[in-house]
């Protein structure tokens, strides 16, 4: 099994050509609106063990990695507004480049006959319309593929081995809902596997997840290498 690891949440940069579009928004940047806050840091733990890697660190806020080209939400409230030329160049610049480099690779090891399972790491916040979220670590799954329902079974229980976290299947979101493994999904029906890592921003402290969180994780998924 090839273990392909993504980060697409993984910072709050603007580049410089669209800054103009973000004046007086640096409070919005820092929240978990403008990235993922703590999940650059768990997947550089677990990047050692990655077969392929890829991050972004360009904010959420100009567009949305995670996001397919027709979600209503690919753009926000501070791009949204751009011309379909300005939306495409930043499609081309930003948005392809990554998802074809994920793309390119898991085909490639699909080709040479491997089995891959896809880890893409996230954060979120721990209230949501001003109600706390009972999770800690979220693994969200497709239920009606059985490889991926009983990755997490098994993973979840060597987690739950080490720890007193609070460790539920699609939640806080499911994992069927639009996103990057969602269509990587029907481009690779069979020999793909995709995760979603969700991490509860409650533990971070400086953009950084506790050691025994992320050694407790590096531990579990070394175990498939």
């Amino acid at each position: 099994m090839k273990l392909v690891l993504t980060c697409e949440h993984g910072g709050n940069y603007i580049p410089i050509e669209y800054k103009a579009l973000f004046i007086n928004q640096e409070a919005v940047l820092h929240t978990h609106r403008g990235f993922d806050l703590g999940a650059l840091d768990v997947f550089k733990t677990l990047n050692p063990l990655a077969d392929f890697s890829i991050y972004s660190i360009t904010s959420r806020l100009l567009i949305e990695l995670n996001r397919s080209l027709h979600h209503r939400n690919l753009f926000s409230e501070f791009t949204s507004e751009l011309s379909q030329a300005e939306k495409q160049k930043i499609i081309v610049q930003h948005y392809k480049p990554y998802r074809d480099a994920v793309e390119t690779a898991i085909l490639n090891f699909i080709k040479e006959g491997e089995t891959v399972l896809h880890i893409s790491v996230h954060s979120f916040t721990p209230l949501w319309k001003n109600k706390k979220r009972r999770v800690d670590i979220g693994l969200l799954y497709d239920s009606r593929i059985s490889k991926e329902k009983t990755f997490c079974k098994t993973f979840k229980a060597k987690l739950q081995k080490a720890n007193t976290y609070g460790i539920r299947f699609n939640q806080p979101y499911l994992g069927k809902s639009d996103g990057f493994t969602t269509y990587l999904r029907k481009q690779f029906p069979n020999n793909y596997l995709g995760i979603e890592l969700e991490i509860n921003q409650k533990y971070v402290q400086n953009n950084k997840m506790p050691d025994i969180l992320k050694v407790m994780l590096l531990n579990a998924l070394n175990d498939y290498k």
